[in-house]
């Protein structure tokens, strides 16, 4: 892929079963410190849920070296979220795993917490546009649903 940490550019492929523990790592830091306004308890909660799913779904590891740096899931086109380690963000690797997506799917959606202005901003940035504010059902947060559509598409 065309991410890049330093040099030599990042791999970015499926999840296997030996990554689960530091894609865990990554899900609970990451959500942790990227919603701060929703307990931390219900993070931890739902981990063990977290990881029963994650072997089933469709999900794509960023790694330098061995080192998983990130991760995203989707379901037909609905991506579930992007993570990246925290001491690596901002170097293009959640674009990367973002533009992986954009190659293998003509729409994407998601849905973005409102409070989460860096990711909004990622997102509104990389091209996707707000369908609606609604209210998350789980956590009582609002949240954006937003779609991606590819340049050929006409949906």
């Amino acid at each position: 892929m065309s991410a890049q940490t330093g040099s030599e550019p990042l791999a970015i492929r499926a999840l296997r079963e030996e990554d689960l523990p530091a894609v865990l790592e990554i899900w609970l830091s990451a959500n942790l410190q990227a919603h701060d306004f929703i307990p931390e308890k219900y993070w931890r909660r739902n981990l063990p849920m977290v990881r029963q799913m994650l072997p089933q779904a469709q999900v794509l590891v960023c790694e330098d070296e061995g080192k998983i740096l990130g991760f995203s899931g989707i379901d037909n086109g609905h991506i579930e979220g992007i993570f990246v380690d925290a001491p690596v963000r901002s170097r293009g690797i959640g674009k990367a795993l973002l533009n992986e997506w954009k190659r293998r799917f003509p729409v994407l959606t998601l849905c973005v917490y409102e409070k989460n202005k860096s990711a909004l901003a990622f997102y509104l940035r990389e091209g996707f546009s707000k369908v609606c504010l609604q209210q998350d059902e789980v956590t009582g947060e609002m949240e954006y649903a937003m779609v991606w559509r590819g340049a050929m598409t006409t949906v």
